[in-house]
């Protein structure tokens, strides 16, 4: 494994990780642009721009594009997060170039043609209507307005409908020109691939990419609270969340840990006492999501009307008194599920990829995997226990969907939990 890294001369971050045991190479182009740099009256741009980009550019249409890569065997994509937009592709190592020239095209000479704008938009709308059918991902989205309500961050990345059926491709190009500049994108590519190369290759083929764009980003403010909104399913799909910690937070293997050892598998705690003990869900597992100023930690499952009922008093049981009770087997235990993880992704050229390009945006240098495990390692029993009680003792943030009548009530919960209700919370009950 050889990484390196440099910069054109434009300013474009190119870090690649090369490895000849493989034929292929996955490489694309992470923007640090999401939802989160959206105005309330553009939410869902991100999203809208990353579907454009593929419709046609001055040099291709959508289906010359699409025919190009495929017809070398390749795959191209993309996707959009609340804090960054990537369009990446996987190829044979011999049609590295014909990538990096789609690349290049679709983020430099899009056209945005207004036919392809409707045909995109009632695309985006139909997706956006999917989530609403769909409950566990729904739930999700209720999760992130509560915790960080009347904030960028708290809104949804696909976009509100009543938005997204009035952007415009004024607006689309606007927005494209104030943040795809060479200081907010990495260029990375893992596999089959000669560093050297490629940085010439860059420099030809994204010199019209823009140096240096100015923009501000308004900090994420957790609040928490409430939204159960009643519905007819036949289960209540529901998440518990509480503040989390930042990636650049010395915690945030902690939380990693925390979360495994919590909900991270079959010989987790909640699924051994929620599902194996007790039959109260069919799954339950936890996670810990940190974004660049904030973080999540949160517990998602799903119960029946009756099971419902006994659901959260026995998670927050679990959650009090994990501080006071963690063993050293099951901390090692959860050690190793993380590690494994990351090792694993090594064997990946996709994941390698997508590694390298956010480690690149968070840290501003690759990490050495033996430097990540160093810092899992060194996290003690008084580490978690420490966060733990910081964590469990916050706010939290009820989000359901459902016949969410048999839940126990929010004030209930933090009762339960030992906080008090948040004045500011935005409690959202309906139904």
């Amino acid at each position: 494994m050889t990484i390196q890294l440099s910069t054109l001369s434009n300013g474009l971050t190119v870090v690649t990780d090369s490895f000849g045991n493989v034929e292929t190479a996955a490489l694309g182009v992470w923007v640090s642009v999401g939802s989160r740099h959206e105005t309330k009256e553009m939410n869902g741009i991100s999203h809208m721009l990353e579907h454009m980009a593929f419709r046609g550019t001055a040099n291709q249409t959508a289906q010359e594009i699409a025919e190009k890569i495929e017809a070398v065997g390749g795959h191209l994509n993309a996707y959009t997060t609340r804090e960054s937009t990537a369009y990446y592709a996987r190829v044979l190592s011999k049609d590295i170039p014909l990538a990096v020239s789609i690349l290049a095209d679709i983020l430099q000479f899009p056209v945005f043609r207004e036919e392809e704008l409707e045909r995109e938009r009632a695309v985006i709308l139909q997706e956006i209507s999917q989530i609403h059918d769909s409950p566990d991902e729904l739930v999700f989205d209720y999760l992130q307005e509560t915790a960080y309500p009347h904030q960028p961050f708290g809104r949804p990345v696909t976009g509100q409908a009543n938005v997204v059926s009035h952007l415009n491709r004024e607006q689309i190009k606007s927005y494209m020109m104030q943040n795809y500049s060479a200081d907010n994108m990495i260029f990375a590519a893992a596999g089959k691939v000669d560093h050297q190369q490629l940085v010439t290759m860059m420099e030809t083929q994204f010199s019209m990419v823009t140096p240096e764009t100015h923009r501000i980003v308004s900090l994420a403010r957790y609040v928490g609270g409430d939204f159960c909104t009643q519905k007819e399913l036949e289960q209540v799909h529901l998440i518990l969340g509480f503040q989390g910690v930042d990636l650049n937070s010395s915690d945030y293997y902690t939380a990693s840990i925390l979360s495994t050892l919590l909900g991270g598998g079959m010989s987790s705690r909640l699924f051994q006492e929620v599902r194996e003990k007790r039959g109260l869900a069919y799954g339950i597992h936890s996670f810990a999501s940190s974004a660049s100023d904030t973080g999540l930690f949160g517990i998602y499952t799903s119960a029946g009307p009756q099971e419902a009922q006994n659901l959260l008093p026995v998670v927050c049981d679990e959650l009090l008194k994990v501080a006071s009770t963690l063993k050293e087997e099951e901390i090692s235990r959860s050690k190793n599920q993380i590690k494994a993880s990351l090792l694993m992704t090594l064997e990946s050229t996709s994941a390698r990829c997508q590694q390298l390009a956010f480690q690149m945006m968070t840290y501003g240098r690759p990490l050495d995997p033996a430097e990540i495990i160093d810092r899992i390692d060194a996290v003690e029993s008084q580490d978690i226990s420490r966060l733990a009680t910081r964590i469990f003792s916050g706010s939290p943030t009820l989000a359901a969907v459902g016949p969410v009548r048999h839940l126990m009530s929010y004030d209930k919960l933090c009762e339960r939990l030992g906080c008090a209700v948040p004045k500011t919370a935005s409690i959202k009950s309906v139904g």
